[in-house]
C-alpha cells in the first residue's frame, strides 16, 4: 500500500497539484481504517482464545481486507504467559503485527497531515502520530500485557490517548475530506473516484442506494444524519452513511459484483436485533454478532459488531437491495431513546413491536418525538375525562394491552403525517384525543370482562335447558347442580373483580354496574339447576304431566334472550368503527330482542301456571315445580334490567363517540 501512495504521489509531483493526490489518499485511508479496526478485533479475540473462548473473525477480515499471515499465526497460538506474576497474554507475531498498525496508522493519517491547509491546525495529529508509530515499533517479546491492550483499545479520554482514540479521531477528519473534495453529487451522495463517472455501474448503485435513503429520509425530521459518501477502493464500491454522533454506531456497505456486505456495529444490543429484523426482507446472511468492549464507550460496557451478505442473483436485484437496505436506514435515528420512552406506557416487548411495526408502515418513530414522545401523550391521556386515567396509570392498565398498542401505532402515524404537513402540535393532540376517545368508547377489557360473565350466563341456562329437555336421573341432575354452582362462583368472582376495578379508575363504573345487574341472572339460572336436581332426586313427580315442557319452554325463551345480550355485548366493543350507524341499529335490535323476551315469559309463565295447579297435587311437587317457574322466569326478568342497563350505558357513552367521528 505505501509503495502504491508513492507512485501516486509521484504522478502529482509531476503534474504539479497535490490536490490530485487527495482521493488516493483518502481511498487508502479508509482501508486503512478498516484494518486497524479488524486487528484490534484480532487482539481482543486472541486474548480470549487464550482464555479458551473462540472468535470467529473470517466476515471481518474478508471485509476489512486484513489477510496478512500473522493474523492466522497470533490466533491459532495464543495462550496465557508462563511468567509468573504477570498478567500478560502470549500473542505470536505480537511484534509484527504492531508494525502493520503503525504502517496503517501513518497511512489513515496521510491525508488529515498532509492534506490540510495549515499545518498548524493539525499538529496535534502529527505529534499523537508521532508517539504511537514510535511505541508501536519499539523492540518487544510477544506479551500483551494488559496496560498494552488498554494502550491500543481504550476510549476513555479521561486516562489519556490511545490508539483506538487516534483512529476514531482520525476517520472523523477522513469523513470531512471526503466530503469536501466530493467530485460528485449523485442524488445527495458525496462520490468521488467512481467508476464510470456519473453515469458509470457505480453511479447507478449509489443512486439505487439513495432512492431508497431520499424516501424514508424525511421522517427524521431535520434530525443530524443520513449524510452518505461513496467511492471505490480496488474491486470495491463503499458507501458510507452517518447514522448520526456516536462512535460506535457504524453503518459501512461493500458493493464486489453482485454481493452487498454490510458491516454494523451499535452499542445497543436490542437495537442491533431491530436492524437484523427491519433487513430480514433481504435475507442476509449474518455472521455471529460478537460483543465487543472499549473503555469509555457504552459506559464500559459491550457494543456489538456483526457483518451481514446479500447475494444477489444479478444487477436487478442488487439495485432493489441496496434500494431497500437504504430505506431503512432512519429508522435507526434516536432509536433507543424512542423506545425507553415508549415503555413509559408498554411494556418492553410490547414497545420493541410497535417500533417495528412503525418501520414496517413507514411511519417511524421521529414524528412522535418531536411532538414531545411522552409528554404527548400524557397530555392526551390527562385530558381523556371521565376520571379515565389516574397518576400512575398505563395505557394497557386501561385500554388493554393490544388496543394500547394499536393506539400508540395510531399517535405516532398521526404525529409524522401532521409534521411532515406542518400542523401544530396542538391540533395533533387535539386528533390523537379523539383516537383516544374511540378507542375508550370501545373499551374492550371493560366488554371482555362483562362478555366473560355473560359467557357463565350462556353456559347456565344452556345447562338448565338441557336438564329439562329430558329426565336424566338423580346422579346426572345433582352432577349439573356442582357444575353450574362453580359457574355461578366463577361469575361472582367476576363481579368482585369489576367492583375493585370501579373503585381504582372510575371508568370501570359502568361496566361494575352492568356486570353487577347480570350476576343476577346467574344467580337465578343456579337456583333452577339446584331445584332441578332436588326434583330428581326425592320428588320427579314435580316435573311430570308435561311440567317439563313447560319449564322447557320457558327455559328456551331465556336461552334465545341470553344470546341475543351476548349479541348485543359484541356489537357494543366494537361500536366506534367506520360503520357506527349499521352497527348501532343491530345493537338496538338485539337489546330490544331482550325486551321482548321478558314479556313471551311472563305469557308462558301464566300458562305454565294454569297447568301446574291443573297437574300437580302433591304440595311438595308443585312447591318446587313453581319455584323452578319462578327461578326462569325472574332470569328473564333480570335480563330486562341488564339489557337497559347496557343500552343505557352505550347510549351515554356514545355522546362522546359521535363528537369524536363527527
Amino acid at each position: 500500500m505505501l509503495n502504491k501512495l508513492a507512485a501516486v504521489e509521484s504522478l502529482g509531483n509531476e503534474v504539479g497539484n497535490r490536490g490530485l493526490l487527495l482521493p488516493a489518499w483518502i481511498n487508502a485511508a479508509l482501508a486503512a481504517n478498516d484494518r486497524l479496526k479488524c486487528a484490534l478485533s484480532v487482539f481482543q479475540a486472541g486474548v480470549q482464545h487464550a482464555k479458551g473462548d473462540t472468535i470467529d473473525l473470517t466476515r471481518e477480515r474478508r471485509a476489512a481486507g486484513l489477510n496478512d499471515a500473522w493474523v492466522d499465526e497470533m490466533l491459532a497460538g495464543a495462550a496465557p504467559s508462563q511468567r509468573a506474576g504477570e498478567s500478560a497474554t502470549f500473542l505470536p507475531e505480537l511484534p509484527a503485527a504492531l508494525h502493520q498498525i503503525a504502517d496503517d496508522l501513518t497511512t489513515m493519517a496521510r491525508p488529515v497531515i498532509e492534506g490540510a491547509a495549515n499545518p498548524a491546525d493539525v499538529q496535534d495529529f502529527v505529534e499523537r502520530l508521532a508517539s504511537w508509530t514510535t511505541w508501536l515499533r519499539q523492540d518487544r517479546d510477544e506479551l500483551l500485557t494488559r496496560d498494552d491492550l488498554a494502550q491500543l483499545e481504550s476510549g476513555n479520554r479521561e486516562r489519556g490517548d490511545s490508539v483506538h482514540l487516534l483512529v476514531m479521531d482520525l476517520h472523523k477528519q477522513i469523513n470531512q475530506m471526503a466530503a469536501a473534495i466530493a467530485h460528485d453529487d449523485i442524488d445527495g451522495a458525496h462520490a468521488w473516484s467512481l467508476e464510470g463517472g456519473p453515469d458509470g455501474a457505480d453511479a447507478q448503485r449509489v443512486r439505487a442506494f439513495m432512492r431508497g435513503l431520499n424516501r424514508t429520509a424525511p421522517l427524521k425530521f431535520g434530525h443530524p444524519g443520513l449524510d452518505t459518501a461513496a467511492t471505490r477502493s480496488g474491486p470495491r464500491l463503499l458507501i458510507q452513511n452517518d447514522i448520526g454522533t456516536n462512535d460506535a454506531h457504524v453503518l459501512v456497505f461493500q458493493v464486489e459484483g453482485h454481493t452487498v456486505t454490510l458491516t454494523y456495529s451499535d452499542l445497543h444490543s436490542v437495537r442491533f436485533t431491530f436492524f437484523q429484523q427491519l433487513l430480514a426482507a433481504w435475507s442476509p446472511q449474518w455472521s455471529v454478532v460478537e460483543p465487543r468492549v472499549s473503555e469509555g464507550l457504552n459506559e464500559g460496557h459491550a457494543y456489538f459488531v456483526g457483518t451481514a451478505t446479500f447475494a444477489c442473483a444479478d444487477e436487478a436485484q442488487l439495485l432493489q437491495t441496496l434500494e431497500g437496505i437504504g430505506s431503512r436506514v432512519v429508522f435507526l435515528i434516536d432509536w433507543n431513546r424512542a423506545r425507553k420512552r415508549l415503555q413509559m406506557f408498554l411494556d418492553k416487548p410490547a414497545a420493541l413491536a410497535v417500533l417495528a411495526e412503525a418501520a414496517r408502515r413507514d411511519v417511524g418513530h421521529m414524528g412522535w418525538l418531536q411532538a414531545g414522545a411522552e409528554h404527548f401523550l400524557f397530555g392526551v391521556m390527562q385530558s381523556a375525562g371521565d376520571g379515565a386515567f389516574r397518576l400512575g396509570d398505563r395505557l394497557a392498565d386501561v385500554l388493554g394491552a393490544e388496543q394500547a398498542r394499536e393506539f400508540v401505532l395510531e399517535a405516532m402515524a398521526l404525529c409524522t403525517r401532521g409534521a411532515l404537513a406542518g400542523h401544530p402540535v396542538s391540533l395533533l393532540e387535539d386528533e390523537a384525543r379523539m383516537l383516544l376517545s374511540r378507542r375508550l368508547q370501545q373499551h374492550a377489557p371493560g366488554f371482555s370482562l362483562v362478555a366473560e360473565h355473560a359467557a357463565y350466563c350462556h353456559e347456565l341456562v344452556q345447562a338448565v335447558r338441557d336438564a329439562l329437555s329430558h329426565d336424566a336421573g338423580s346422579g346426572h341432575a345433582s352432577e349439573l347442580a356442582a357444575r353450574t354452582k362453580a359457574w355461578e362462583r366463577r361469575a361472582d368472582h367476576l363481579v368482585m373483580q369489576a367492583r375493585n376495578l370501579a373503585k381504582r379508575q372510575p371508568s370501570w363504573k359502568p361496566f361494575a354496574n352492568l356486570v353487577e345487574e347480570a350476576d343476577e341472572v346467574a344467580d337465578h339460572l343456579e337456583e333452577a339447576s339446584f331445584l332441578i336436581s332436588v326434583m330428581a332426586e326425592d320428588h320427579q313427580g314435580a316435573l311430570h304431566h308435561g311440567v317439563r315442557a313447560h319449564m322447557g319452554r320457558l327455559a328456551d325463551v331465556v336461552l334465545q334472550a341470553v344470546q341475543d345480550y351476548v349479541r348485543a355485548l359484541e356489537i357494543a366493543r366494537g361500536l366506534g368503527s367506520a360503520r357506527e350507524l349499521e352497527d348501532f341499529n343491530t345493537f338496538l335490535d338485539a337489546t330490544w330482542r331482550v325486551v321482548l323476551a321478558e314479556r313471551r315469559c311472563d305469557e308462558q309463565w301464566r300458562t305454565a301456571r294454569r297447568h301446574l295447579l291443573q297437574e300437580l297435587k302433591q304440595p311438595a311437587e308443585l312447591m318446587l315445580a313453581n319455584d323452578l317457574g319462578m327461578e326462569i322466569e325472574s332470569a328473564s326478568d333480570a335480563l330486562l334490567r341488564v339489557s337497559y342497563a347496557l343500552r343505557e350505558m352505550v347510549l351515554l357513552r356514545g355522546g362522546a363517540l359521535s363528537g369524536a367521528t363527527s
